[in-house]
């Protein structure tokens, strides 16, 4: 995390660690005589969570014992205490190199969840004296190695936080020296309401993946800088903005300057004499985008949910079956989500107590109905008008090795049901006053036009001897999910249903649930569609290898998307999740569905208290995961079918449970006595 002062970088990075077992790694020691500093650190210690554990040291002795998530803030006193311990304020550059060394090889060596606070000494006041431009030099090595060997690099500016690594950033100042950048200047024309063009020379092209960017291509000023963007309300960001310098900073950190840092393109791109901001890339889809997350520090709303599966035109696939062409991935973010309304949830539950009924009369149809006004914001709650099932369709190579009683082909052809309107969830959504939506994701045929906009590719890959995606299609499924649940949002939908449609999908989803469980796959699986016993026993084979493969990223929920699931899967998560950061309840299907939802509670922290379970799957992971997410089903039918079955199912459960609270009369209402009175109420 890299900010100047009072940036807001040490709130951001608190957020990003969440609460629970955080060891929180404090670097500064108050001086008695700055009032101003113990203030400071007086006003961190007040706003961190009582059950963090707070260490006060070095942090290089600390990473040597591991704990679930560690937050170390920050680097710059760190520094400035390591040249007061070796007196080197006066000394050659070098003298704490040491100790650069050391905690650059702790963190590098690190195998737990780590977050880092630094001082981005470009964007601070540094005095022009030798002490000052030695601490400048100190700091700024240091950022970049670490940048170097962090997953990831945010840059916190005004509140607001945007990740540069690995989204925004094209060279590692390793890559490029001084010299290189010295006789390879990029220009960026650009005026408003036309795209700005890049210039640039070989040298330019050089980068830590050796690729570049081709000056014929066509490559736009936000292509260089990787759809940079900033500020409410959608305004492109200022990409390249020439300040004092103008370098290439280390991978994955972006300058002070403006000059951006990448790892996978060669190229920078600064700002014209005439001050016109640098766009989005206009390939980028970004109708229906709504704020990012509700969070106060993601402020990249355009390049957090814009579609780059809209980059493929109609989310068409090329002829010959190839998969689509996806531009550089945009990494979508989330971050901890709010629950329902506190205040609104109690005073449903004193409104139930004024009914005329006794007291928990209604059993669980009180608890859904407080939830949903709570949900709402509003007591009595309203009935529901425009609730919306959206069903994801994909493929999934996993399938062509008898894991599944029917062939891939069946999917498509099922699509194809839907859109007629014949499949289970049509009819049970017309009985339940609900519409549905079918989104092809990765169906390995052929489908409608008007139903793969948001294609991402052709079948998913067999998660148990290959990725299931690259992270260009793990990126491009998270902001389709996003962005289908903004669209449905803005078009009104007032309640998510989320449906799913693969032959083979019950492998990646019982893959992820017993992955995230820690369940042997022997307990977790199932029959899916119907295997005999070989076909269980080539199911569980594949899981189990599924499974050793997912373990080394079981803690990042992308990269677990990226091995171990499916392009539709991704769009699932990223929907729940964002339907979550919306304020916009959904009732959960089946095991398909709820899988994709423990990886979305991951991926926005606290999402699951916007979700219902609709039903209870026969599949046994499911009731693993409804247990892992705390929730319990409205109905236990035997149901296996997917589709948004289930939960459609149960939505006249939910109906009654509104309309009871919102529309039944008090007891002063309809004069009925009170347990506890003598006479009728309003007697």
């Amino acid at each position: 995390m890299l900010g100047g002062a009072r940036s807001g970088k040490s709130a951001f990075a608190e957020q990003l660690a969440g609460s629970g077992a955080v060891r929180y790694i404090a670097t500064a020691v108050a001086d008695p005589a700055d009032a101003d500093f113990a203030e400071r650190i007086a006003a961190h210690r007040a706003r961190r969570p009582a059950e963090w554990t707070i260490v006060e040291g070095d942090p290089v002795a600390a990473l040597a014992e591991s704990a679930p998530v560690t937050l170390i803030d920050d680097l710059g006193t760190w520094l400035t205490g390591r040249l007061d311990a070796r007196a080197a304020w006066e000394s050659p550059r070098g003298t704490v190199g040491p100790d650069l060394d050391a905690l650059v090889g702790a963190v590098g060596a690190y195998g737990e969840r780590l977050i880092i606070v630094s001082p981005e000494v470009g964007l601070g006041v540094i005095p022009a004296t030798a002490s000052g431009r030695l601490f400048r030099d100190e700091i700024g090595s240091l950022n970049q190695r670490l940048a170097d060997v962090c997953d990831e690099v945010f840059l916190v500016v005004a509140g607001q936080a945007l990740r540069v690594k690995p989204d925004h950033a094209f060279a590692s100042a390793a890559a490029l020296s001084d010299a290189a950048a010295a006789n390879s200047p990029v220009a960026v024309t650009s005026s408003v309401g036309t795209e700005p063009t890049v210039e640039h020379s070989a040298a330019q092209a050089v980068s830590a993946g050796g690729s570049g960017v081709d000056a014929e291509s066509g490559s736009t000023a936000a292509e260089v800088a990787a759809a940079v963007t900033l500020a409410a309300g959608g305004t492109p960001a200022d990409s390249g903005s020439a300040a004092a310098g103008g370098s290439v900073a280390a991978r994955g950190t972006l300058l002070a300057s403006g000059s951006v840092a990448a790892d996978g393109s060669g190229a920078t791109g600064e700002q014209s004499a005439t001050g016109s901001d640098v766009g989005v890339r206009d390939s980028i889809p970004t109708a229906g985008v709504a704020a990012a997350a509700d969070s106060p520090f993601f402020a990249e709303p355009a390049a957090a949910v814009e579609s780059v599966a809209g980059s493929v035109a109609g989310g068409a696939v090329g002829d010959g079956g190839e998969r689509p062409q996806l531009s550089k991935p945009v990494r979508i973010s989330f971050g901890p989500v709010p629950g329902p309304d506190v205040v609104v949830r109690k005073a449903a539950e004193e409104r139930q107590l004024q009914l005329t009924k006794p007291a928990g009369a209604l059993g669980r149809l009180e608890q859904l109905a407080n939830w949903v006004a709570a949900c709402q914001g509003v007591c009595p709650p309203k009935q529901f008008e425009r609730a919306r099932v959206v069903v994801f369709a994909g493929d999934h190579g996993v399938a062509q090795h008898g894991v599944s009683a029917y062939p891939s082909e069946v999917t498509a052809q099922m699509v194809a049901n839907f859109l007629h309107g014949g499949a289970a969830v049509n009819v049970l959504a017309r009985l339940a006053d609900a519409t549905v939506r079918v989104e092809d994701i990765a169906v390995a045929g052929d489908t409608a036009a008007e139903i793969s906009r948001h294609k991402v590719r052709r079948s998913s890959g067999s998660i148990d001897r290959e990725d299931a995606l690259t992270e260009a299609e793990v990126q491009a499924a998270l902001t389709a999910g996003a962005a289908i649940a903004d669209e449905e949002i803005d078009s009104g939908a007032d309640l998510l249903i989320a449906g799913d449609m693969g032959i083979g999908n019950t492998t990646p989803a019982t893959v992820l649930i017993a992955a995230l469980t820690d369940t042997e796959p022997v307990v977790a699986v199932g029959r899916g569609t119907g295997v005999d016993d070989a076909g269980w026993m080539r199911k569980t084979a594949a899981i189990r290898d599924a499974m050793w493969r997912a373990r080394p990223v079981i803690k990042d929920p992308v990269a677990l998307l990226r091995t171990a699931s499916g392009a539709d899967f991704a769009a699932m998560a990223g929907f729940l999740a964002r339907a979550a950061a919306r304020r916009t309840p959904v009732v959960l299907d089946g095991v398909v569905v709820t899988a994709a939802a423990l990886v979305a509670d991951q991926l926005a922290p606290g999402a699951r208290a916007w979700w219902i379970s609709g039903h209870r799957s026969s599949e046994p992971s499911h009731t693993i995961a409804l247990q892992r997410l705390d929730l319990q089903p409205l109905v236990d039918m035997s149901m296996r079918l997917g589709e948004g079955s289930g939960a459609v199912a149960a939505l006249p459960l939910l109906r009654a449970a509104v309309a009871t609270l919102a529309e039944m009369a008090t007891f002063a209402e309809a004069g009925v006595s009170t347990a506890d009175a003598t006479e009728p109420a309003g007697a």
